[in-house]
């Protein structure tokens, strides 16, 4: 189930709400919040959810276990093992499929390909348990004990999908005390809003600009097209994905959970390190504390370490080699900028920006195409191309300017060029306080008007 669906909007979310609303105890509520969550990843795929099932009781009985010998030396053994199960599910469900190709190019193996598909939000999940666990033999965080408590820290439906990867510590305490507050859910409402907004009315006009210049005939686009297609394509990730986070944050905070942000502006970073400390931030605090810092973080082999971390960001996002170069490729760059700080930081900060602009709409072309072939066809075009430019295109600029002019402002740091204490960021709250319920009123209406409208509504971040 989409969070952009008439069904989720008018049914899901009104009926989910209203019943915990009506239920007065932390206990019933979670009870609730359970059930809705596990109706809400049933509604695509239900035989999924004995996976999800299966991961939840198997983290929930081993973090007891290694709550209660945390101590003793040889649990290390039992955290090791928690973590092998949790991956190799991982492994088999999302590239049982990808190893097979490669080995039976090898080898020709004596039985068939893996045929399943791929279960909605394992990467997401699978990491909120490995952190868990972890998180339990470092002490930092206490097991739950109760496993219908723990079902919801992995299943809540706000998160399950497409993230944020949210900590344990961020939620023990809410998951046993919380209450209503309608500040909270008010501002949860507004997020929510803004999040659809996003999706509906950005993300998927992007997507249609995508399907345009990047699924047929991208071999004849003129440079200037196939640069105006990937920028497009860096426009419908992007706010497909921070829009979601958003409505997961703001569907959280409306049931008294509070989620870290996943996305601070990344396209106004100035290196690929900035880019990275802004894009996806639950993935990447995930990769700093789980694997970087363990490696030895920047104490030794920072370079090593660096590149290690990206090609798993790389492939963590998809079962295809293209994924593992995206990744390797900012791995490069942040090497790079490591070696030239001290050239870097005397760089005019919009020299800087517009470096890592182009790093960054460029790799997004990695990214997009799985075919190499298709890749190297495409990447001769953004440089070198013969073709004439299509005759719709200029029309097509000036039909959507409006919508371009929305697109570089929600891409433009507000929050940093007026800090929270500056008279204009006071200003501008609390005329947003007032204007609040219009402005989701009328995201609200918009969106569905597009969802009526159009059976275009895709979510690229299912995927992964």
């Amino acid at each position: 189930m989409l969070f952009s669906s008439l069904t989720f909007l008018y049914a899901f979310i009104p009926l989910c709400f209203g019943l915990y609303l009506v239920a007065k105890r932390t206990r019933h509520r979670n009870y609730i919040l359970v059930l809705f969550s596990l109706v809400f990843y049933a509604w695509g795929e239900p035989m999924w959810i004995f996976l999800l099932l299966f991961t939840s009781f198997f983290n929930y009985g081993l973090g007891l276990l290694i709550g209660r010998w945390k101590h003793c030396k040889p649990v290390i053994v039992l955290l090791v093992l928690a973590v092998t199960i949790n991956l190799s599910l991982l492994l088999f469900f999302k590239y049982g499929g990808f190893i097979w190709d490669n080995l039976d190019a090898l080898f020709s193996l004596p039985f068939a390909r893996p045929t399943n598909t791929l279960p909605i939000g394992i990467s997401f999940y699978t990491f909120q348990a490995i952190s868990y666990l972890v998180d339990i033999k470092r002490g930092t965080v206490e097991p739950q004990r109760n496993p219908l408590y723990f079902l919801l820290y992995i299943s809540f439906f706000p998160q399950l999908i497409a993230g944020p990867i949210v900590r344990y510590n961020l939620v023990a305490e809410a998951l046993m005390y919380r209450k209503v507050d309608w500040n909270d859910v008010a501002a949860g409402l507004n997020r929510f809003c803004f999040g659809l907004f996003k999706k509906v009315l950005i993300a998927n006009v992007a997507g249609k600009f995508v399907a345009l210049y990047l699924e047929t005939n991208f071999g004849s686009l003129a440079c200037a097209e196939a640069w105006f297609g990937i920028a497009m394509f860096s426009v419908q990730l992007y706010f497909d994905f921070s829009g979601y986070s958003d409505m997961a944050i703001g569907l959280a905070r409306m049931f008294g959970f509070r989620f870290e942000e996943n996305f601070r502006h990344p396209y106004a970073a100035i290196s690929c390190g900035d880019f990275y400390r802004r894009w996806h931030i639950s993935l990447g605090n995930f990769f700093r504390d789980y694997v970087y810092i363990p490696l030895g973080g920047n104490r030794r082999h920072h370079e090593r370490n660096i590149f290690i971390v990206w090609s798993l960001t790389g492939i963590w996002h998809g079962a295809n080699w293209n994924f593992l170069l995206w990744g390797m490729y900012f791995g490069v760059f942040m090497i790079i900028e490591k070696k030239m700080k001290s050239v870097l930081d005397k760089t005019p900060g919009i020299v800087k920006h517009l470096y890592t602009l182009f790093l960054t709409v460029f790799s997004w072309s990695i990214f997009y195409f799985t075919d190499f072939s298709k890749l190297k066809a495409f990447v001769i075009n953004l440089f070198y191309s013969k073709s004439a430019i299509n005759p719709q295109f200029f029309p097509d600029l000036l039909e959507h300017t409006f919508w371009f002019a929305v697109v570089i402002i929600l891409c433009m740091p507000w929050d940093e060029f007026f800090p929270p204490k500056s008279r204009v960021y006071q200003w501008t709250a609390k005329g947003y306080k007032y204007l609040a319920p219009v402005t989701n009123v009328a995201f609200l209406c918009a969106s569905t008007a597009m969802l009526v409208g159009s059976t275009y509504n895709p979510f690229i971040y299912f995927r992964f």
